[in-house]
């Protein structure tokens, strides 16, 4: 059975056209990303659309995220290599970068914190605390300038 060690929520991907929002469940087998939601809309208009999503995830299995949407994808943990939490500022959101192995080469994903989400400091810091991710660099930024 899998232990979760951490659950980072709230946090979006900017893409060319959309916003693809993204919760990371991370066990000590490997790191799920869980897609829940996507939104086309203007940037002014934007809206969270993955709040019904998040709460599935917090209900689920670990076993059971995979199968939740089809965009839904796992790292193994021995793959993964850095896990970055930007704190951001007042007028900067915080921001998670996640670095992994991929097929010969490394693949980074950089997320950013939701405007209602806030930058789960605690959650980094129990994942660089955690034996079992020795192998990862994990680090929290704090951020000094304001902005």
């Amino acid at each position: 059975m899998e232990d979760r060690l951490a659950h980072f929520t709230q946090w979006f991907r900017q893409r060319p056209t959309s916003l693809e929002f993204w919760e990371v469940v991370v066990t000590d087998e490997r790191l799920v990303w869980c897609f829940v939601g996507e939104s086309f809309s203007s940037l002014l208009l934007r809206a969270d659309v993955g709040e019904t999503g998040r709460r599935e995830i917090e209900q689920r299995a670990t076993d059971e995220l995979l199968t939740m949407n089809e965009e839904n994808f796992a790292i193994p943990l021995a793959d993964v290599r850095r896990i970055e939490l930007d704190e951001g500022s007042r007028f900067r959101r915080a921001s998670l970068t996640i670095e992994w192995e991929d097929d010969g080469g490394v693949e980074e994903w950089k997320l950013s914190n939701t405007s209602d989400g806030d930058s789960q400091r605690d959650v980094a810091e129990s994942l660089a605390a955690d034996e079992r991710l020795a192998h990862v660099d994990v680090a929290v930024t704090e951020q000094r300038r304001l902005f």
